[in-house]
């Protein structure tokens, strides 16, 4: 990850030729499956006490159940890197959007733990196949517009995550989860239909160093494969952090530091919301910066901020480490994906992406074993070290490099 001024490979002549007057449109659609992916997700997310007593699933059967996501995401994550490769990203970003919303309506339609599992491997399998496509889609797009861009893309997920769950919420009074899933099936097959018609007409070519002759270029190298998994490594730590964010920071404000609801579901609040404002500004940031330095910061800032919410009496100081554990983090994951992919294209984004959706998955249990020994305080501070990992990872990433 060079921290130099040109942060961005400029874009090959004819990638170049064949993007330049399609730039905004390739743009706003890739930013609309973006959005998609985030509005889908949490969709399904705010709905899950609904099923969960629709199924009669206990706590426990409904954490396996829930496993399935995340179990159906990592089986598709290679397979679909391989087939970007294969079919080409944008054909398999629609094809798994198009998967992704079918998928969503079918946890509703379900009366038992069982058959719930089944339907959420293969929303799982939606999502993962969609996160791949998407972010090879978003790296082949950077390296032929010749910008950073990366970060806005990540920023559009976010919003689609608030502007989900905002939704969500509303429509829970007076849509049953079966009309309020169905309805989100719909409208993301119609956003499918309007974005994958405007990908399908301009073709990226794959960012990673593979000569047209169909020689290897310099990313079929071993010392690639290893950054590749450095790079995961970065996105493992950041999406640990993320995941004990959402599951236990508003449990540790109000249990911890007696903040009343209200407070503790605005420290989450606070959170997402300069997440948002840092993958928004990630692009002009990059630009100035370079990569290198902004994850690195951002590892500090994050780390620092972790350190403060976790350890701190004072709820004004916790709620001031949430802040910037959120500006801190905004940018890890969308630029050691980007960087993946720069150097190993779609097989490089399938690693990176299932590091940290592992990340993801782990953070959560572990920070409550840990809670379970040493208390709450102590278990957050898990996620400093491994957020000080993920900046220690990528300089080492730019040593190799």
């Amino acid at each position: 990850m060079e921290s130099t001024s040109p942060v961005t490979p400029a874009p090959s002549s004819s990638s170049a030729n064949r993007l330049s007057g399609s730039w905004p449109v390739v743009r706003i659609a890739l930013t609309g499956f973006f959005a998609l992916d985030g509005f889908l997700f949490a969709g399904w997310v705010v709905r899950i006490p609904e099923i969960k007593a629709q199924v009669h699933a206990s706590p426990g059967l409904l954490g396996l159940a829930l496993l399935c996501v995340s179990a159906g995401a990592v089986a598709a994550m290679g397979p679909v890197g391989r087939l970007c490769v294969r079919l080409g990203n944008h054909a398999v970003t629609v094809a798994a959007s198009v998967l992704l919303c079918v998928a969503v309506a079918l946890p509703p339609l379900t009366h038992s733990v069982l058959a719930l599992g089944g339907v959420l491997l293969i929303f799982g399998a939606g999502y993962g196949a969609m996160n791949v496509g998407i972010n090879s889609a978003a790296v082949d797009f950077v390296r032929a517009a010749g910008r950073p861009v990366m970060p806005s893309f990540h920023a559009a997920y976010s919003l689609g995550g608030l502007l989900g769950a905002t939704v969500g919420g509303l429509l829970a009074p007076v849509l049953t989860p079966t009309q309020h899933l169905g309805l989100l099936a719909v409208g993301g097959l119609a956003v499918t239909a309007w974005a994958g018609r405007a990908l399908m007409r301009h073709a990226v070519a794959h960012a990673d160093a593979t000569h047209a002759d169909g020689s290897a270029g310099p990313s079929a190298g071993a010392g690639v494969a290893l950054l590749v998994v450095l790079l995961g490594v970065v996105a493992l730590c950041d999406a640990y952090g993320e995941g004990s964010m959402a599951d236990w920071g508003a449990l540790h404000l109000r249990q911890d530091l007696h903040a009343t609801s209200a407070v503790a579901a605005a420290g989450f609040a606070v959170y997402s919301l300069t997440m948002t404002v840092g993958r928004l500004s990630g692009t002009r940031l990059v630009e100035r910066f370079g990569p290198t330095k902004l994850l690195v910061a951002g590892a500090a800032i994050a780390a620092t901020g972790m350190v403060a919410a976790a350890v701190s009496p004072s709820l004004p100081l916790a709620l001031v480490g949430f802040l910037l554990v959120g500006l801190g983090l905004a940018n890890i994951f969308p630029l050691a994906i980007d960087r993946a992919g720069a150097l190993r294209g779609p097989r490089g984004v399938a690693t990176a992406s299932t590091l940290g959706f592992g990340g993801m998955v782990a953070g959560p249990p572990v920070i409550g074993f840990l809670a379970q020994a040493f208390g709450l305080p102590l278990a957050l501070l898990s996620v400093a070290v491994l957020i000080a990992l993920a900046g220690v990872s990528a300089l080492v990433v730019r040593a190799k490099s």
